[in-house]
């Protein structure tokens, strides 16, 4: 049988990247004890006062079709969030409500992009970005990020990516799996590049409302000058602990939302009205919930990290922002891939291999900082342990 092209494009580009996480899975459903830092799913419940809603909205008979673009409220929710965070009105045609930040960025790509177009990618990158790239028939671009400098790029580094070809950077703020938080001043040369070359910048900030310390969060939407080029993708999923109700959105230009909205209907003609209702009240209200789930993390970055110190072949440095961290085990000799199967053979302990995220990050681990700070703390001494062995 024949099968299209697209099914060429994405070979290569699926599970077989969270290969250690999976065979942790196995082990775990033989019986065996592990410590799991290799998924990025809040351990937080969801504020029980958004679940009320879910559950009275669904009870209240919310539960029929909706339209393609997104229920009233949430739109005015969302109108209202982004016309305080800009200080200019966005409206609730710029919205377009969608089941989760990964669909967001399919639409998104399907709706710029065209065969052999180039997207320049920061590289380490989310695992599942060259797929919605290869899905529209682009080609990702990496643009390698050193650690030492923090995984912070300069718009130097993709003014020298940049080909007749190019069409769209994806910029990811904070970074999964870096933690990198772009600054604002980093942001307006990105900005300025991607307005001299004409080039669309999709901004995935689903970890926007997570930033440590004294960092601040700043957008290319936030810019008015960059509006009619930046596609923001987005979700509740882990601002508040929301991941399996599937709520994101994408927020850009009216015409660019207008322009794909006929896209978005192929793929789901609306979402179920009561997770839109309790969406919608989740971003009209504040949670201490919330407010508690970002300061563990922040807490359990520091119980790594303090953990990790004094040890001489690996090391970490306290993330900008996000829930995770990457673990530097370049001075053992061996690469991400072979020191997270080690670490889950020898420590029982199951993280994400560097290289699941790109050549930039080779020699690394991810570490998913949603589990209680004792774990954390137990795990930093295992990863020491193996390393001090190694």
């Amino acid at each position: 049988m024949r099968y299209a092209k697209i099914t060429e494009r994405l070979e290569g580009l699926g599970s077989h990247k969270w290969a250690v996480h999976i065979e942790g899975k196995d082990r775990e459903a033989r019986g065996e004890e592990l410590i799991f830092l290799s998924i990025g799913e809040p351990d937080a419940a969801v504020p029980e006062a958004i679940m009320d809603v879910a559950d009275r909205q669904m009870r209240a008979g919310r539960t029929r079709y909706s339209n393609g673009r997104g229920e009233p409220q949430i739109l005015r929710a969302l109108s209202t969030m982004y016309s305080q965070r800009t200080g200019r009105h966005v409206g609730p045609s710029q919205f377009l409500f969608l089941p989760g930040t990964q669909t967001a960025l399919y639409v998104a790509f399907m709706g710029i992009i065209d065969i052999g177009d180039e997207v320049l990618l920061p590289d380490p990158y989310y695992a599942t970005y060259e797929g919605v790239i290869a899905a529209a028939g682009g080609v990702a671009v990496p643009v390698l990020a050193d650690p030492d400098r923090g995984f912070h790029l300069k718009a130097a580094d993709l003014a020298k990516k940049i080909t007749p070809r190019t069409r769209a950077l994806l910029l990811n703020t904070p970074g999964n799996p870096t933690g990198t938080v772009f600054t604002a001043d980093e942001i307006a040369e990105i900005g300025a590049l991607c307005r001299k070359h004409d080039l669309w910048i999709v901004s995935d900030e689903v970890y926007a409302t997570l930033t440590y310390g004294n960092t601040i969060f700043v957008s290319p939407f936030d810019d008015e000058e960059l509006e009619e080029r930046t596609i923001v993708v987005s979700s509740v999923s882990k601002s508040h602990a929301m991941p399996g109700f599937r709520c994101g959105w994408i927020a850009a230009s009216e015409e660019f939302c207008d322009r794909v909205l006929p896209l978005s209907e192929t793929i789901l003609f609306g979402s179920q009205p009561f997770l839109e209702d309790a969406a919608a009240f989740a971003l009209q209200n504040h949670f201490p919930e919330v407010d508690a789930m970002k300061v563990s993390y922040e807490e359990r970055a520091k119980a790594l990290i303090s953990g990790l110190n004094g040890a001489k072949t690996v090391s970490a440095r306290m993330p900008e922002g996000g829930m995770f961290v990457m673990v530097d085990i370049r001075k053992t000799g061996l690469s991400g891939d072979q020191f997270a199967r080690r670490l889950l053979a020898e420590e029982a302990v199951v993280t994400m291999p560097g290289e699941s995220f790109g050549t930039g990050g080779a020699g690394h681990l991810r570490v998913a900082l949603t589990v209680d700070e004792g774990q954390i703390t137990e795990a930093a001494k295992r990863i020491k342990r193996l390393a001090e062995r190694i």
